[in-house]
């Protein structure tokens, strides 16, 4: 594997799944294959799981990790060609690509989208311009329009804990009270997409995904219908994608309750906002998953990283 920044770099992602169920029961058995090699986490954003999961899958396979809160620590980075840096930018990522390179083997960028300017997120323009001048493997660990890591980690889960071997699987918008990005929700449809499921998105109208991404992933704009008969339900909030970025909606009837769950598994990328998104009355019940999940975590960037590793 080159790079890691979206679900189509995995190849065989049935097989993929049952190698990271493997790693999982023996997480150091390749400890040595990442001696002397160095990964680079630079966040952009905030993170809790990203960060600390891909770090300790790092140090699961001997490899040293390197921490860097971009945005807080360096110096301001400008990513547009031919652009007169007379403002607040004061590293081209011409050059912090190219050195950030010579101290690391791979590099893992985490960068959310403006959520104002749909051209601009959807150029995926900081990932891609790692991609572009950086001499090592990138790893997306969270960009304007996929958490490939994320969506990885949950076909994990649902394999691990499924009872049938072709469950329904319901993605559901929430209520939130900030306007989210798509990236999260974009990788699990692709993830699901790869995946032997019966799969539905349920949402309220104007707030439809990116149609490039659901292709022909059938969609229901009644929460309680398409939650019939559901194996589990993979609840995100996420804002508007015609009317970009935008809250179109904020009442609570869009909540999972444990009346419309029923015998379905929970399961959230978390951070969630309780009693919003989602009751109490759900998250701590048996049908939960979302530690479980969490968890899958550093499985799946485990695999991700070895897999690099292989091809250096």
């Amino acid at each position: 594997m080159k790079k890691y920044t979206n679900i189509s770099d995995i190849k065989n992602f049935s097989e993929a799944i049952q190698e990271a169920i493997q790693l999982k029961k023996n997480p150091l058995e390749f400890s040595a294959l990442g001696k002397h090699k160095t990964l680079g986490l630079l966040f952009f954003n905030s993170s809790l799981r990203t960060r600390l999961s891909t770090q300790k899958a790092a140090l699961n396979l001997g490899m040293n990790p390197i921490v860097m809160n971009v945005s807080g620590d360096a110096w301001g980075i400008e990513f547009e060609d031919g652009s007169i840096m007379n403002g607040n930018t004061a590293e081209h990522i011409k050059e912090a690509a190219a050195v950030i390179s010579q101290y690391c083997d791979i590099i893992a960028v985490r960068a959310f989208p403006t959520l104002t300017d749909k051209v601009k997120d959807e150029s995926e323009h900081i990932l891609k311009s790692f991609t572009k001048y950086a001499t090592v493997p990138i790893v997306n660990m969270e960009s304007a329009t996929a958490h490939p890591l994320q969506g990885f980690t949950d076909a994990i889960t649902i394999t691990e804990h499924k009872k049938v071997s072709k469950p329904k699987v319901v993605l559901s918008w929430a209520p939130h009270v900030k306007a989210l990005p798509h990236a999260v929700a974009n990788s699990f449809a692709q993830a699901m997409q790869n995946m032997d499921v019966d799969f539905v998105i349920t949402h309220p109208k104007d707030y439809d995904l990116n149609p490039e991404i659901v292709g022909n992933t059938p969609i229901i704009y009644n929460q309680e219908e398409a939650l019939k008969n559901a194996d589990f339900v993979y609840t995100k909030n996420w804002s508007s994608y015609n009317n970009y970025g935008k809250v179109l909606k904020t009442d609570s009837d869009w909540m999972i309750t444990k009346e419309k769950l029923g015998n379905a598994k929970f399961m959230h990328c978390l951070p969630v906002r309780r009693n919003v998104v989602v009751e109490d009355a759900v998250l701590d019940s048996e049908n939960s998953l979302v530690i479980r999940q969490a968890n899958n975590r550093t499985y799946a960037a485990q695999w991700v990283l070895k897999n690099i590793l292989e091809d250096l």
